[in-house]
């Protein structure tokens, strides 16, 4: 696998190999930098792993909900993102008290971490897929300062899995 933190500007895409498994992985090119795995077709819990470490994403609440994110192994949080659903996004919230928003267009077929100042950090773009999700992601040049972009990168496709799956679930209800 690659480290993350030196992608940024290289074409990466996240691909579903089965459309039966909720198994995805990041490209850079032919090669893999980083896998998410969600533990249950049904659940929320998802390991993600690259070169920079494995990390595990859980989204818990009800009405208010929101993803906690945790070392491998770890029982405290790293940061949690708070879902803003009828804004299209949310706010990605670490304990030293930066915050990186998050924001969707109406078809949610983008998605993007920015800065405070709103400077794109790690974009989605094209997500989609009948059968096999997939999405072009660019990791911004101004994302290697940040530490936490390896695991941004994953949190980031972890939200819009999420989010497809609410969009399935809410079809199907109706």
């Amino acid at each position: 696998m690659l480290r993350l933190a030196d992608l940024p500007g290289q074409p990466l895409k996240w691909i579903q190999p089965h459309a039966t498994k909720m198994d995805y992985v990041l490209r850079a090119g032919e090669r893999e930098a980083a896998t998410l795995v969600f533990r249950s077709a049904f659940g929320s819990l998802a390991t993600a792993t690259s070169a920079d470490g494995i990390w595990s994403f859980k989204r818990v609440g009800f009405w208010q909900t929101r993803v906690t994110i945790r070392a491998d192994g770890s029982d405290s949080d790293l940061a949690v993102f708070k879902n803003a659903t009828w804004s299209g996004g949310g706010t990605l919230e670490l304990p030293n008290g930066h915050t990186y928003p998050a924001n969707t267009n109406f078809w949610s077929t983008q998605y993007q971490f920015t800065t405070e100042a709103g400077e794109p950090l790690i974009s989605f773009r094209k997500i989609g897929g009948m059968l096999h999700m997939s999405s072009v992601v660019e990791i911004h040049p101004i994302a290697s300062a940040i530490p936490e972009t390896s695991w941004m990168v994953m949190l980031g496709w972890y939200l819009t899995v999420m989010l497809y799956m609410d969009s399935a679930s809410a079809i199907v209800a109706v």
